[in-house]
């Protein structure tokens, strides 16, 4: 670098030799300038002429090379890792659109994968169409084994525990030979309370005597009247010896309990219930629910939850009498106005007699709505969950949109009700259900009842039913601690191995583990 001044003293010219900067001349003004100002700048421009050399050798390399080397501080940013990013999108998208080649041989691990990567020199396109196929096997197999495991979920299901079946057996020998087991129930000076319509009277149907003892422990515990309370529990011909045998040798006192087998009730003949006779025994219908459930079931095209809900559908409790029989309520107890049906798989937790204080305005059914709530799966169910719309009876007569309500925990107006034409609609509506080869709905008493009690239902406060403990793992315990009735819906029994670990304590409470029967059926708390 060479600095001329001129004779004047009025500019100063600078040569540079490198070519960057040929020739610069600064004039300096004619006012004085002082000898200080300009050791100054030419100090600075000592410093600053270096500097701008070195970025201009830097510029020309990277012109060279096709690379940035310019420093990060000077905003210059390295965008090839950002280009081999852009580029292997491209191959994806590429490879996503194809379909991967015939014969590709997969390796077993991602592991494997990088070692044949190395050892074969794979390019990138080869890399994508191994990690899709890898992928898609994948998603596959879990898909294959989430199958499977509902598979074996619902035979768990449908089928009964060894130590109920062995409670069931001993009871039953135990009527036999044990005359306290077999002693009237109720006691002969209690029968009027039978039908006296002041007491609060429960109507539970079930062939499961755990299950049963539960429902009338938790209601007569829960309850600040229990002596008011009048069960009638119906159960079948085979567990009727074994029903009373446990409510005869554990009564529970002051609640009065009557045991009947249906075939104890005159009015249930062949002639009052022809559709369920034909349900029980079309060999078409029990191939449906005791038949195979995958033939013919083409899995690829269902999810997972819509195939739980099929199999679900499919249980063999939906052809029983015993499930449907809350539907002829009004004749088999004439004597009585106002009931509270429960099912087998509920728990009372606080006390229920406010419910005969509901006014059900002039409604049959009081209960509750399942279309709003805040658990989203449990209370979303409208019409359009249980029926088939594509079926023109059904489009023309239902509204998809219609809310559903439950069955669990229902206030029957019989008063109300023997003034309807229910029952004959609920069986005008099997028939079609029958001659179109079950294609209206497959879920077992609910969608025939939502049909035959169409205008006849009074919603009651979600509060006194809380549902979904039988197959919505994320319940939410606080929600279930303030539930008057919390109802185990599903196939997750809390009797079962499959049941919710975090759930079944709110059932267990109420089994009695002392019981000798129990402990010898080996019946644990969990």
């Amino acid at each position: 670098m060479q600095l001329h001044f001129s004779p004047s003293m009025r500019s100063i010219t600078i040569s540079c030799s490198n070519g960057f900067i040929g020739l610069m001349k600064i004039k300096v003004a004619a006012r004085h300038i002082s000898y200080r100002t300009l050791f100054h700048t030419i100090l600075i421009l000592a410093f600053l002429l270096p500097f701008v050399f070195i970025l201009t050798a830097v510029v020309t390399l990277e012109d060279c090379l096709g690379r940035r080397l310019g420093p990060r501080f000077l905003g210059r940013v390295d965008d090839s890792g950002q280009r081999l990013v852009r580029d292997f999108y491209k191959i994806l998208n590429q490879v996503n659109a194809e379909e991967i080649p015939h014969g590709l041989k997969l390796p077993a691990s991602f592991s494997q994968l990088v070692s044949d990567m190395k050892n074969n020199q794979y390019d990138a396109r080869t890399f994508a169409f191994m990690l899709r196929a890898m992928m898609e096997k994948s998603e596959w197999e879990i898909r294959e084994s989430k199958f499977s495991e509902l598979m074996n979920k619902h035979f768990a299901a449908s089928s009964i525990p060894k130590g109920i079946h062995c409670l069931s057996l001993r009871l039953t020998d135990e009527y036999s030979s044990n005359a306290h087991a077999r002693k009237q129930l109720p006691p002969p000076e209690l029968l009027p309370l039978l039908s006296n319509k002041s007491y609060h009277h429960f109507i539970l149907s079930t062939d499961n005597i755990l299950a049963a003892s539960v429902v009338v422990a938790s209601t007569v515990q829960s309850s600040q009247k229990p002596e008011k309370i009048v069960f009638h529990v119906i159960t079948d011909k085979k567990t009727y010896a074994g029903m009373h045998s446990w409510f005869a040798l554990n009564p529970i006192s002051p609640a009065i309990v009557e045991v009947k087998g249906v075939h104890q009730f005159d009015w249930l003949t062949r002639e009052n219930v022809p559709v369920l006779e034909a349900v029980e025994n079309q060999n078409g219908i029990r191939n449906y629910y005791h038949g195979n459930h995958v033939a013919g079931a083409n899995l690829s095209d269902t999810t997972p939850r819509t195939f739980a809900s099929k199999l679900q559908a499919r249980s063999p409790k939906y052809i029983s009498l015993l499930n449907h029989l809350r539907i002829y309520i009004p004749e088999l107890f004439p004597n009585l106005d106002k009931v509270v049906f429960l099912d087998d798989d509920v728990v009372i937790q606080h006390d229920l007699s406010p419910l005969w204080e509901i006014d059900l305005e002039g409604k049959v059914n009081g209960a509750v709505e399942t279309c709003k709530g805040e658990d989203e799966w449990v209370m979303s169910k409208h019409f359009r969950n249980y029926f088939n719309f594509s079926h023109p009876l059904i489009s023309k007569n239902l509204d998809p949109d219609e809310c559903a309500w439950a069955y669990g925990m229902n206030i029957f107006d019989l008063s109300a009700w023997r003034k309807t034409n229910i029952r004959e609609k609920y069986h005008s509506w099997l028939r079609e259900n029958l001659k179109s080869n079950l294609t209206m709905w497959k879920l077992g008493t609910l969608p025939p009842a939502l049909i035959a009690f169409k205008g006849h239902v009074h919603p009651i406060d979600p509060s006194w039913h809380m549902l979904g403990l039988g197959y919505q793992n994320n319940t939410n315990i606080e929600s279930v601690k303030k539930a008057a009735v919390i109802h185990y819906n599903g196939q997750s029994k809390p009797w079962l191995q499959i049941g919710f670990e975090h759930l079944r304590p709110f059932w267990t409470k109420y089994v009695n583990y002392t019981n000798d029967f129990i402990r010898n059926c080996h019946i644990l708390e969990s």
